[in-house]
């Protein structure tokens, strides 16, 4: 993972502008991940001049970070494949791992727009073109890098590529302070403060972009006490300073107390094991070598069975047959936190666990595989995991995602406490809440962003432009 981050640095970071003067433009967008980045580009094609801010000395936020994959429905790469998967499956799949806490408008937004958010990334010169299955999904559709690469890095070079391109004005190391409005209560733009000072963004419109509070404990253990000192995967930036901003001009804050943890994270490292691992066919065994839960079933519900475990950890585990079938293992292997045994007696020692009951799994779930039928109902069972080396990696669930925020509409306009429109004032990622509900599938963050990330920018500039007529 440092190395991940240490590129995207390199590869994004901006300069912040000069002194800290006022400047005029068509659309703010706050936060330079995915989200505020697809929003920009987006607006920028279709004619708006654009700014982006963003607090932290590199873009990216926790886009960056993402492992496993983006979300798509009835794709020309899916069709390829043969895999009928449709729009109305993705909408069933999303409403039921969210507990149907979802606002169904928005969920459906995603499905439907899914395919067109890939096409979107290839036409800009990404490489999605591996399509695999994660938890909670009915089939394959997470489109991630060739080889099963992580997508995070891969989004951000590719909306990077295109804003420098398109020679986007991209101000790091800058923080929105407020965001402004007239007497009408429209949106007129934002107060920032860089390493200068501080200096009013005018603009027609603002994109709320800035990301989630996962790595706020003080605020995440406000809504829900339980998770109070948790580790968190999310990037040091992900404070909810967005979330403050909106509410401070009137907006509502939905289902805030929807946190979820992601169960395969290293304890004391905090990296996280993407779920493709799993996907892959890697299974979990606790410390008495034993199998305890579908791997495969949603992460709040494997995060909480790998708490039930002794001392609250699990290993993830799978062989040299399923590490050759996915590239983001490749990095993992040569961490000292992964485990690696030649035989099952060699990893069942590092491991701590008994040999024999380690053994015993194994047979199982070999059996099970052959009969078609698991003994915790996994369905997919791709790989016998009887190819040595073995690998091993301890894991425990920590913050990963938070799935409330800013109440918006498909068209990503924001909604204040009264349940009306604030004029000019747009959101789109995970500052906004609704299209996740209670527990968000892996894979449909990387489709929530690129997707309400463009709607935002879509819609930001047809406001921006309707302001324009008016005036004239």
């Amino acid at each position: 993972m440092k190395k991940i981050l240490v590129a995207a640095a390199v590869m994004a970071c901006f300069g912040t502008a000069g002194a800290a003067e006022d400047i005029n433009v068509d659309i703010a967008v706050i936060g330079a991940g995915g989200a505020g980045l697809s929003a920009a580009v987006q607006a920028n094609e279709l004619g708006a001049k654009v700014v982006v801010i963003e607090k932290m000395a590199m873009v990216g936020g926790n886009t960056v970070r993402a492992a496993g994959g983006l979300n798509a429905t009835e794709t020309a790469l899916q069709k390829a494949k043969g895999t009928k998967d449709s729009v109305e499956i993705m909408y069933f799949d999303t409403m039921k791992g969210g507990h149907w806490l979802n606002d169904p408008a928005l969920v459906r937004t995603l499905a439907e727009k899914s395919a067109s958010s890939v096409d979107w990334l290839l036409a800009h010169g990404g490489d999605f073109r591996d399509v695999g299955l994660m938890a909670g999904a009915t089939f394959p559709r997470t489109h991630r890098p060739t080889g099963g690469a992580l997508v995070g890095p891969e989004v951000v070079r590719t909306l990077y590529t295109a804003a420098k391109a398109e020679k986007i004005d991209i101000r790091t190391n800058t923080q929105a302070t407020k965001i402004l409005t007239d007497k009408t209560g429209r949106v007129t733009g934002i107060q920032v403060k860089d390493k200068n000072g501080t200096y009013t963004i005018h603009s027609k419109a603002v994109v709320n972009a800035a990301g989630g509070f996962g790595a706020n404990n003080e605020l995440v253990s406000k809504y829900v006490p339980r998770l109070k000192g948790f580790a968190t995967t999310n990037h040091p930036g992900a404070t909810g300073d967005g979330l403050l901003l909106a509410e401070k001009i009137g907006a509502n804050l939905i289902q805030m107390d929807q946190i979820q943890t992601h169960p395969t994270v290293v304890p004391k490292v905090g990296e996280m094991i993407t779920e493709a691992v799993r996907g892959n066919g890697a299974i979990l065994v606790n410390k008495e070598g034993k199998r305890f839960f579908n791997e495969l079933q949603t992460r709040d519900a494997v995060s909480a069975a790998i708490l039930k475990q002794k001392d609250g950890i699990a290993y993830l585990f799978f062989d040299s047959d399923m590490q050759k079938s996915l590239k983001a293992t490749n990095g993992y292997i040569k961490q000292p936190y992964c485990l690696t045994g030649a035989t099952l007696d060699e990893i069942a020692g590092k491991m701590g666990v008994p040999a024999a009951d380690l053994k015993a799994t194994m047979d199982a779930w070999k059996a099970g595989k052959a009969a078609n039928k698991d003994a915790f109902g996994r369905a997919d069972m791709p790989r016998n995991l009887d190819k040595g080396p073995f690998y091993a990696i301890a894991v425990t669930p920590a913050v990963h995602h938070t799935m409330g925020g800013i109440k918006i509409d498909p068209l990503t306009q924001v909604y204040n406490v009264k349940g009306q429109v604030i004029p000019g004032f747009f959101a789109a990622g995970e500052v906004t809440g609704g299209v996740h509900g209670g527990n968000r599938l892996g894979g449909n963050a990387q489709a929530d962003i690129v997707t309400f990330g463009r709607i935002a920018g879509q819609q930001a500039f047809i406001f921006a432009r309707q302001l324009d007529a008016q005036k004239k």
